[in-house]
């Protein structure tokens, strides 16, 4: 940034102190409050491209202030508490320019240098989204190739510490999210245009920290709209430890706190979505599941920031797990390796996947489409974060961008009965359903008015797929992947991507509750 002010004193050949400098002061009449623009300007930044871009500041009451950038020129006049905002028309890419800001005054000038037109996003989340590349490194041969590779990409990355955008060195690459730059890497390499990221995220933090009260009232659930009122905190639960209470209690004394973190830095810089990968603290409200809580901070965001529905992908909890269509494809690297359909059915507490299907419902909100994660690297911190990066990049391809690229694997539609058999419909076959590994198509499980889950022999039929067991005539529920580990599980897509887990067994809203995954 370039600041270019009169210097009444330097003008005047004098030091900055001493009887005649007081005198010359008083003889310019009152300070003069310099023309300031919002902490997120920099050099080196990047403007969202195709949307209004607002440049905004302080200055003294009523004093003109013009921002230039490109061919255009917009002028405005700060109101009587000194603040003021502009919006650009909307920008196409092209060639880095100058922005300049100048207030009428005091002949104030600030010129950013280095500004591309592109695409903004915001990343957060707790510590998948917090972990560096510097770290990530060393065990993602992928990700490490990517960082060399960068050197004079039009990557901009914001430094929350400093204020500033900074360009792609392996200072700076090492610094910031191994999966926010995994992400945006792909993606300018996927649409030939300047990116740029900004990242606020927390290990260990549930999703109330994300929620401010306000957001919570505006919730079309009633349960969490109570927590909305001043000073409440909730039931205390009959079953959680007292310990937990209380964390609960503080938690909610900090409601909100790294939105309003996120709405100061980054108000109301024109952006295209979020990348948000977060889900293992859970809500931290026993009584409100991760679907709900998610449901109102959504709509609160895009609410406060004015730029409608945008896209608000998220990645899938838990972390992998299953098995990977192509075990040599480089996203799948590390995924689990097939394994044969176990003897008996899993007989684990509907509890244990609860937290896989709020994440999954989430995927039901408004333009909010779901990374799928289930065939990537397993664990509570995946170490391919090049392989999440590039998951979330293909779905913001198909989703956000309108390239012809499948971003889900098989989802359950319906199903029928049909005498001793049914059959179940599925969204997203793409160019057809197939399974992988084996000699036979497993992970299906069917349960009759007595409510014994057992196998389910499967068979591909056109798009559908038809499931039988003799010691199950009168089948009426259906699930499929039902397991926190479900590598043998293998029905695909024909594009590789594996389906979703699904019940259609109703779970009670109680072992749906979100306090958490740990």
């Amino acid at each position: 940034m370039t600041r270019l002010r009169p210097d009444y004193l330097k003008m005047a050949g004098l030091g900055a102190a001493g009887p005649l400098c007081a005198v010359l002061l008083a003889l310019a009449g009152p300070a003069h409050a310099a023309v300031t623009v919002g902490r997120i300007f920099s050099d080196n930044m990047i403007l969202q491209r195709g949307v209004p871009a607002s440049v905004w500041g302080t200055a003294a009451p009523g004093e003109t202030v013009v921002v230039s950038f490109g061919n255009q020129q917009k002028t405005t006049k700060a109101d009587a508490d000194g603040k003021w905002r502009v919006q650009l028309d909307p920008l196409q890419t092209g060639r880095a320019a100058t922005l300049t800001i100048r207030g009428d005054k005091a002949n104030d000038t600030i010129a950013f240098t280095d500004v591309l037109a592109g695409e903004v996003w915001i990343g957060t989340g707790q510590s998948n989204m917090d972990g560096r590349t510097g770290g990530y490194r060393r065990q993602d041969e992928v990700l490490d190739a990517w960082a060399k590779d960068a050197a004079g990409m039009p990557l901009r990355f914001y430094d929350n510490q400093k204020g500033a955008w900074r360009t792609p060195s392996q200072e700076t690459i090492n610094q910031f999210s191994a999966l926010g730059f995994s992400f945006i890497y792909s993606l300018s390499k996927e649409l030939a245009v300047p990116v740029g990221m900004m990242v606020v995220a927390e290990g260990g933090q549930p999703s109330v920290k994300w929620i401010t009260r306000e957001m919570a009232a505006a919730s079309s659930d009633p349960v969490l709209r109570k927590y909305g009122q001043p000073g409440y905190t909730g039931e205390a639960s009959s079953v959680a430890p007292e310990d937990r209470n209380m964390r609960r209690v503080r938690t909610l004394d900090l409601m909100g706190c790294h939105y309003v973190k996120i709405k100061e830095l980054y108000y109301p810089y024109g952006i295209r979505g979020v990348l948000w990968d977060q889900g293992e603290a859970g809500t931290c409200l026993d009584d409100v599941d991760q679907f709900t809580a998610m449901s109102a901070l959504i709509a609160g965001w895009r609410r406060d920031w004015g730029q409608g529905d945008f896209p608000f992908l998220h990645i899938q909890k838990p972390s992998g797990g299953g098995c990977a269509w192509d075990p040599s494809d480089p996203v799948n690297r590390k995924a689990r390796a097939f394994r044969p359909q176990p003897d008996k059915p899993s007989r684990i507490s509907r509890e244990h996947v609860r937290y896989a299907l709020e994440h999954l419902e989430m995927r039901t909100i408004s333009n909010a489409p779901l990374v799928t994660a289930v065939d990537l690297a397993p664990g509570i911190h995946p170490p391919t974060k090049s392989a999440y990066g590039a998951r979330a990049c293909r779905v913001a391809l198909g989703a956000v961008y309108g390239r012809g690229v499948e971003i889900y694997g098989p989802i359950y539609r319906s199903h029928k009965v049909e005498g001793d058999r049914m059959r179940v419909e599925f969204d997203h076959v793409g160019k057809g359903l197939a399974f992988k590994h084996g000699d036979k198509l497993q992970g299906f499980e069917i349960a009759g008015a007595d409510g014994q889950w057992d196998w389910a022999e499967a068979a591909i039929d056109g798009d559908t797929v038809v499931l039988h067991n003799p010691r199950i005539p009168s089948p009426m529920n259906v699930r499929y992947a039902y397991s926190p580990r479900p590598d043998y599980a293998n029905l695909f897509n024909r594009a590789g991507l594996p389906a979703l887990l699904f019940t259609t067994e109703k779970l009670p809203k109680s072992e749906r509750a979100g306090g958490g995954r740990f």
